[in-house]
């Protein structure tokens, strides 16, 4: 893991050397698409806000404690030609605090600013629908780059070769990079901060969590219970409002190689099965309006109604939280400001998006082995090794379990729900990963489908929410021992009769056309 600079180091290291001065959630309804007609233009209103807050982040009270000193350079020479933003986990441009900070680099630094965005043909289990979002995402992205004076640049290939190549060609005095907690992402960074020129510092700004990880705790925090008191009393510090990106004063003395947007999914090496939604639209404005039509038609349910699937009570928010096109800081701080008269829905809504989105950050920062069962608790896995050999009354392939050919129409349901929408409603993601711990050989197998089928269906896959979320339903993470039963051990059971005394099973299935199959 990389070193993390200490409060006062990054307060001096960072100052440029002396040269010159929401949660899971369900696809909308057909009525809630779009913006919301005579109604204030959310776009709008976070521009002003982000005006009113600041002229730019050179007067803002920017806390350096959401930054990191990756390498062991801490300023920027005389004579570099530009700072570079590495955007991977946070694909925005306003709202995002490790932007905000390679603009302060290089305004203090009289430096141009370079955003780069490198590209790998394949990822994980990501299929074309992700691809797509998140493509369509960074072509907004470019053109607001473009209209701010900054150059955007696409690379391709491997980071930990194209970030240095790049730093060292246009001379580049600094790089800020964001944060993710998982093993591929933290990898790359790793690679980029070995092959650097030793005289150039790297900045790492977590821009996707609220309180940065590595402020909250310095361990891995045993359930929500344990992390909550520790986020909550930092919220004062770093719940603030965001300042705006502004043109960029410094011209870069080259242009960005042109993209060509079509032509970069046509050389994918993915999945093209799996194809886009038509529900979500990409992007930050994108994001905007859905977190519009939350506040002003959602919100007032979203206490009492969360967990209903027959309900649309979720705020739809988490493909552009998982992409990072729209800030989770921000929703917070809307839903708050234009939410008040739903106190205790705005309460639910803080807690999954902030303590229990965060928590899941914690978990896979703090556990290599987020994604498999030597990361689960002793007595978790002592429980599921007890019961390896209880007698399945049902046992199937993950074929059957991915076309959803099973006896279960509300598990059925929600499998087509995740294939057609890209999303499955939260209360029944936790009911179906449970149930393919009953219906699959081993508890290893059932976590490993589990993570599969998320991760190719769902746009917020390969998420630490996704990790955790499969990791707690499977094998007991953030959880306690529950009754002892067949299969599950102490695993907490979940059951088709409990789902009929919280909603309408028939209603969502009638939704999204369930079978049940038996076996000829």
């Amino acid at each position: 893991m990389e070193k993390s600079a200490s409060s006062s180091s990054s307060s001096s290291s960072l100052e440029p050397a002396a040269k010159k001065q929401k949660p899971n959630d369900d696809p909308p309804k057909p009525s809630d698409k779009g913006s919301a007609v005579g109604r204030e233009d959310y776009v709008a209103m976070l521009k002003a806000d982000r005006k009113a807050t600041a002229k730019s982040i050179l007067d803002f009270d920017f806390n350096k404690k959401r930054v990191r000193i990756l390498s062991d350079a801490k300023t920027i020479e005389d004579g570099k030609q530009g700072v570079l933003y590495w955007m991977s986990r946070d694909a925005r441009v306003q709202d995002n605090w490790a932007f905000l900070f390679a603009q302060k680099l290089a305004l203090k630094n009289d430096l141009p600013l370079h955003v780069c965005f490198n590209l790998v043909p394949k990822f994980l289990d990501a299929t074309i629908r992700h691809f797509k979002f998140m493509l369509k995402g960074l072509e907004e992205v470019a053109e607001e780059c473009r209209k701010l004076n900054i150059q955007f640049h696409l690379l391709r290939g491997s980071a930990g070769e194209n970030v240095p190549a790049f730093v060292k060609k246009h001379k580049i005095g600094g790089v800020v990079c964001d944060f993710s907690p998982l093993r591929v992402p933290m990898k790359w960074v790793d690679e980029v901060r070995k092959a650097l020129p030793m005289e150039i510092p790297l900045c790492q700004v977590d821009a996707h969590n609220i309180v940065p990880v590595w402020v909250t705790s310095d361990k891995q925090e045993y359930a929500a219970r344990t992390i909550r008191a520790k986020v909550n009393k930092n919220l004062p510090t770093y719940l603030t409002p965001f300042p705006p990106l502004v043109k960029h004063p410094f011209t870069a003395d080259f242009e960005a190689d042109p993209i060509s947007w079509t032509q970069v999914l046509d050389t994918l090496q993915v999945d093209r099965t799996v194809e886009a939604v038509e529900w979500a639209t990409p992007g930050y404005a994108g994001g905007v309006k859905t977190l519009q039509t939350f506040v002003e038609k959602r919100l007032g349910k979203f206490n009492d109604k969360r967990n209903d699937p027959t309900e649309n009570a979720l705020s739809n928010l988490s493909p552009w939280f998982h992409f990072g096109q729209i800030a989770v800081q921000r929703a917070v701080l809307t839903v708050k400001k234009h939410g008040k008269r739903y106190s205790e829905s705005v309460a639910s809504f803080c807690e999954e998006a902030i303590v229990r989105r965060e928590l899941s950050d914690n978990f896979c920062f703090h556990n290599k082995n987020y994604d498999n069962l030597q990361g689960a608790y002793d007595w978790a896995r002592k429980t599921l090794d007890d019961h390896r050999k209880d007698k399945r009354v049902y046992c199937y392939s993950r074929e059957e379990l991915e076309t959803a050919k099973t006896h279960d129409d509300l598990w059925n349901s929600a499998q087509l729900q995740m294939v057609k929408e890209g999303k499955m409603h939260g209360f029944l993601r936790m009911y179906w990963a449970k149930k393919i711990l009953e219906w699959t050989k081993t508890p290893e197998e059932a976590l490993e489908t589990a993570i599969y089928l998320n991760d190719r269906y769902s746009l917020d896959g390969r998420d630490p929410n996704g990790y955790v979320g499969c990791m707690w339903s499977i094998a007991g993470i953030h959880d306690q021992g529950w009754k002892e039963r067949e299969i599950f051990g102490k695993i907490r059971y979940m059951n088709y009769d409990g789902c009929k005394r919280k909603f309408n099973v028939n209603a969502f299935v009638v939704r999204y056309g369930g079978k049940v199959h038996r076996r000829k």
